[in-house]
């Protein structure tokens, strides 16, 4: 009876051991699962929070509503991989959802960082081909940078979130060896200065030069209206925009406004002479504002073909005197169009440039007015060349009246606004 009575404490002892056991794994499994699926919550939310908008169709064809390209870091390989994934990465994609990649990789897609397709402001900018045969930027920012490790995966995560087909995305980084290098989108073209002043490129004719503007524009209001905080870019000019194999353009160095998101006191004087808004220079204060000028300077660039470095403004001032009504612009226009351009068409787009620099920032439109504009004068030239007279505006509806205050348009009415005015914006030689 003894024996019998210890082996059936002896199973009951280790049933209630195995029991507990089970039921502390179980309650394991259990609370596992939870959190992994908080984690993919989460993650949706901040995902949903990256502000893409169906706003950046480009100004000269018709494109579907995603504003995620080709060259788009999520949208190219098989079962969603990334197109840079031929590359060992120094660890996993960052939690600014960028891909972070190893200084051996890039040292090795620059051939020794031997590749020099530009000197910036921030370092020099390096042409890399990667073993995936993708091409692309890298931007080797200044060692004598005074920003830590926390400031540049600060910086990242900002410019990670701005994604549009009128910006030069950023589409990785690295981060070692105290080096701090940005990968973006290689534009094979080169800039837009290059265009236009060396004797070695063919003269970009007027059609294009507004494709090209209106192009601009749509990056300046996605990054002014769209992006979430706004960002105000700071240097906008003509080397800083970008010509991909197709003629298209987008905004890149985004140098002094990634200053302006991490630093927020960053108060001295940071610009280009000649795009400088006499206003920021008086009250160290850079507004949207101060981009519209920049860009009005950039538009009266690429009608008359001149550095605004080497007396541009003072030129149009002297051109706007003999002006009237909006009309008279013709005489500055660049001699390399050799006279083809429609006459009405610059003058809208001249007025609207002149406009855009006047020394009073209220009385500027707002880059959202712009996108408008050239969107009308691009859909007028389109109505023209199709004989569709019916569907034609008057020079007044091109025209915005800038001492109204700026109507907050909702994001959804201003989408459908530019979805049906991308029909015209098919470009034609």
């Amino acid at each position: 009876m003894k024996g019998e009575s210890s082996g059936l404490i002896i199973g009951i002892s280790i049933g209630v051991v195995i029991g507990v056991l089970l039921a502390i794994f179980a309650l394991f499994c259990i609370r596992y699962h939870r959190k992994r699926s908080q984690i993919g919550s989460s993650s949706s939310r901040r995902a949903a929070t990256i502000p893409i908008r169906a706003n950046g169709a480009n100004s000269c064809t018709i494109l579907s509503d995603s504003t995620i390209g080709p060259d788009s870091p999520k949208m190219s390989g098989r079962n969603g991989s990334l197109w840079l994934d031929g590359f060992k990465r120094s660890g996993v994609v960052s939690a600014s959802g960028i891909p972070e990649y190893s200084y051996k990789d890039l040292q090795k897609a620059t051939y020794n960082f031997t590749t020099l397709i530009g000197q910036g402001a921030f370092g020099p900018v390096y042409k890399a081909q990667m073993s995936t045969g993708e091409t692309v930027a890298v931007k080797v920012l200044a060692t004598d940078s005074k920003q830590g490790e926390k400031e540049f995966q600060t910086e990242v995560m900002l410019l990670g979130r701005l994604h549009h087909r009128n910006l030069v995305n950023l589409v990785g980084y690295c981060a070692e060896k105290s080096q701090h290098m940005l990968i973006y989108v290689y534009m094979s073209k080169g800039s837009l200065a290059s265009h236009l002043y060396s004797e070695k490129q063919e003269p970009l004719n007027w059609d294009l030069r507004v494709c090209i503007a209106l192009d601009v524009a749509r990056g300046l209001e996605y990054l002014h209206d769209g992006a979430i905080p706004p960002v105000v870019h700071r240097d906008i000019k003509s080397s800083n925009i970008l010509l991909d194999e197709s003629m298209r353009a987008r905004v890149a160095d985004f140098g002094l406004s990634r200053e302006e998101m991490v630093n927020k006191h960053a108060s001295n004087i940071r610009g280009t002479f000649g795009y400088l808004d006499p206003e920021y220079v008086s009250t160290r204060a850079f507004t949207k504002k101060s981009d519209v000028y920049s860009f009005g300077v950039l538009l009266f660039e690429l009608i008359a073909g001149r550095n605004p470095q080497q007396g541009l403004m003072e030129y149009i001032e002297l051109a706007a005197m003999n002006t009237e009504g909006g009309v008279g612009w013709e005489e500055i226009v660049d001699s390399r169009l050799e006279g083809k351009f429609d006459v009405k068409e610059l003058n809208d787009v001249a007025a609207l440039a002149y406009k855009c620099i006047n020394r009073a920032p209220r009385k500027r439109p707002s880059m959202r007015d712009i996108v408008q504009v050239l969107s009308r004068v691009i859909k007028l030239r389109h109505n023209k060349k199709h004989h569709k007279p019916s569907l034609s505006a008057t020079a007044d509806e091109i025209s915005i009246d800038v001492d109204q205050p700026e109507t907050q348009i909702p994001n959804n009415v201003h989408r459908r606004e530019e979805s049906a005015d991308s029909t015209a914006d098919t470009y034609e030689v």
